[in-house]
């Protein structure tokens, strides 16, 4: 089998987790019913892969751009310009974007909490309204404001500061706020925007709706993210394959973009927990009908874990497992050979509600049996993948094990640590 069969990537975000005494002693992932996600392990190889390199924050940034093939000691150059590609921002050299949260700030005893990252998971057309409002105070000088989906958009800084201290919101849920704004150079400016941003919002129409829904209004703007344009060859430049990217969520598009993808848009995507699983599945078969690679997002089991919620982070699995894996898998033989891979991209565990860097477990399935593990295992998860011995310490060399297959792999790479 050469480089022009199918591949494919099926990433069920913040999947991996940690033992929980109420599953006895299982992870989310171990106790999920997952029949397709277990066939794969199965069948083919599997292992734990390590998505963040040390030294760097535990984001879908990082994390991804691993998954994708790409080093990010070498090309990371922060999460927001990758989000800004997907909305079609173009950035100039000097320009620094930041990803903006709408969120919900409640008072504490402690002051301002993290009430809710998301605020409430305001819908795109509401979250629309307020980016427009702060277009019309705030921009058209040195800030300018896009909106994107859900909560999730984008402001860009032009000649703006890149080095200062920011937190990712969804790490400080029910948490004061106090600690973690914005700390070095530029951060009095993000500050003052934030806090002009709870002015403007207090009486806005679209939360003045909101409350009387009984609905957590949008109260305040997050700011976090930063980063300039980075610099990315494409995956037809680098295995002359062509491909594209499925996610509701503008981060993966944006590298999707940046590593030369067709963005593909399904109906009822929302990067949420009712997304449309198996519209996904369905567009990624017929994206393969002329092109060599899909890679498929889903971003429902991290919210769930953001949320502190077992019972959706099981549900979310499980619709992942059937709705998509099987899905595709069903599917994917009808062009001849193709190559699977199945993994998180970092875990989300329940316990802390935010990202860790430890390694997750991986499945890779070859319809050609090519790819297997030293033993064989009957379920895909953590403890499984930890029990075969196979530990890929760099991450960004798990997809082009896929491209190439196991024997010009090796050929072609300097190797990968087991």
């Amino acid at each position: 089998m050469g480089l022009k069969c199918k591949y494919i990537v099926l990433l069920g975000d913040g999947m991996a987790d940690e033992p929980l005494a109420e599953l006895g002693g299982k992870t989310p992932l171990e106790y999920a019913d997952t029949p397709n996600m277990d066939f794969l392990a199965r069948s083919g190889e599997t292992g734990l892969v390590k998505t963040v390199p040390e030294g760097f924050p535990p984001g879908s940034d990082v994390a991804n751009l691993s998954v994708f093939g790409y080093d990010p000691k070498v090309c990371y150059s922060g999460r927001s310009p990758l989000e800004a590609a997907s909305m079609g921002v173009e950035l100039s050299a000097e320009d620094v974007a930041f990803r903006l949260n709408m969120v919900y700030l409640e008072t504490g005893r402690d002051g301002l909490l993290m009430g809710d990252f998301s605020a409430d998971h305001i819908t795109t057309e509401e979250a629309a309204e307020l980016i427009a409002t702060l277009q019309k105070e705030f921009g058209g000088g040195k800030f300018n404001f896009y909106p994107g989906v859900s909560y999730r958009h984008l402001m860009v800084w032009k000649g703006g500061a890149d080095e200062i201290s920011l937190t990712p919101p969804h790490d400080i849920s029910r948490q004061p706020i106090d600690p973690f704004l914005p700390q070095g150079k530029g951060a009095k400016q993000l500050i003052l925007l934030m806090n002009s941003s709870m002015l403007l919002f207090a009486e806005h129409p679209v939360n003045k709706a909101r409350i009387a829904a009984g609905k957590a209004p949008a109260n305040s703007i997050w700011l976090w993210g930063q980063g300039k344009a980075p610099r990315i060859s494409t995956l037809q430049d680098r295995f002359g394959i062509s491909g594209a990217v499925i996610s509701a969520v503008d981060l993966i598009r944006g590298i999707g973009l940046y590593a030369g993808l067709d963005v593909i848009r399904v109906p009822g995507a929302t990067g949420y927990l009712d997304t449309n699983f198996s519209g996904k599945a369905d567009y990624a078969l017929a994206a393969l009908a002329d092109r060599d690679f899909v890679f498929v997002h889903v971003e429902a089991p991290d919210e769930a874990s953001h949320e502190g919620s077992l019972e959706k982070k099981l549900k979310a699995i499980e619709d992942f497992d059937r709705h998509v894996v099987g899905r595709v898998v069903a599917g994917a033989g009808r062009y001849g050979d193709y190559r699977l891979l199945v993994l998180p991209d970092h875990p989300t565990p329940i316990r802390s509600m935010t990202h860790s860097a430890a390694a997750v477990p991986y499945a890779l399935f070859s319809s050609s049996g090519e790819f297997f593990s030293p033993i064989v295992v009957e379920r895909f998860g953590e403890s499984a993948a930890r029990s075969t011995g196979l530990y890929i310490q760099e991450g960004h060399r798990l997809l082009p094990k896929m491209i190439y297959g196991p024997k010009k792999y090796h050929e072609k790479t300097e190797g990968y640590a087991v």
